[in-house]
């Protein structure tokens, strides 16, 4: 199901993606905050998936080695995917991991490296590769792919504030400050280090994208997830359980499917 991108209205806090980190003033969004009460569903969502059948593949199309790249969110590693992948690899796809133990530091310098792994990936396996993050990492994963369209097959994006990086709960929108200051204190550069970045990220995609959003996601506010160049998929469940939960499962194994592309309504 395609959700349009909806425009600022009062209730949405100010974007600031043309100038890098938002000024001191701007702590997250606070009306509505976005519910982090809920975050703790992760366990359980995690053990549902473990007791459906699509996590064991039954149901599920198998892959013919298309390679997948993921790319785990902020402060975040490769290890947060790790069930992910595992999955992937058991239906037949090729996934690797984006090479993260902590994923902090300024989004153009990780979206250099990760670019270096996917033309790698690209150029070692000769097809076009599906690039799959989850929030920080689905931003970065949009950048990516406008870099190298011809690497590229499709960019699928779990909670990925697309349409406003900044749209975020206030204990995250915090954290980013700690990264931001630590980042400015290693490199010497301020926020205008990632102007370029963030206004590739406003750009067109150039390659079919795809965001699965949560309504009752306690990090990103879901709106933030939503842009009229992607088809936005709802699903029901927790920020940090994106990656494993059942419903996810399901879109991707239609969503990786070999053959043509085919468009799925959210599960219910």
């Amino acid at each position: 199901m395609a959700a349009p991108a909806l425009p600022p209205s009062p209730e949405r806090p100010a974007r600031y993606t043309g100038r890098g980190m938002p000024p001191l003033r701007y702590t997250g969004r606070w009306h509505p905050q976005p519910p982090v009460w809920l975050e703790g569903r992760g366990a359980l969502e995690y053990v549902r998936l473990l007791r459906d059948p699509v996590y064991g593949g039954v149901g599920v199309a198998r892959g013919e080695g298309q390679p997948v790249l993921l790319v785990p969110g902020f402060m975040a590693g490769d290890s947060s995917l790790s069930v992910l992948r595992n999955w992937l690899l058991r239906t037949g796809y090729h996934a690797e991991m984006a090479g993260l133990v902590f994923n902090v530091r300024y989004s153009e310098l990780v979206a250099r490296m990760i670019g270096l792994r996917l033309r790698a990936m690209h150029g070692s396996l000769g097809r076009k590769v599906t690039i799959l993050g989850h929030s920080r990492g689905g931003i970065l994963a949009k950048v990516i792919a406008d870099r190298e369209p011809g690497a590229v097959r499709r960019v699928i994006t779990l909670g990925s504030p697309l349409g406003d990086p900044y749209d975020i709960h206030p204990l995250t929108m915090a954290g980013a400050r700690v990264a931001h200051a630590l980042n400015v204190l290693r490199y010497a550069r301020g926020s205008g280090m990632e102007r370029g970045f963030l206004s590739q990220l406003e750009a067109p995609a150039r390659v079919p994208l795809v965001s699965i959003y949560s309504r009752t996601d306690g990090i990103v506010h879901w709106e933030a997830c939503l842009r009229g160049d992607a088809e936005c998929i709802e699903v029901t469940g927790s920020h940090l359980g994106l990656g494993v939960n059942v419903h996810v499962y399901q879109l991707l194994a239609g969503l990786l499917a070999p053959g043509p592309r085919r468009r799925r309504q959210p599960p219910s």
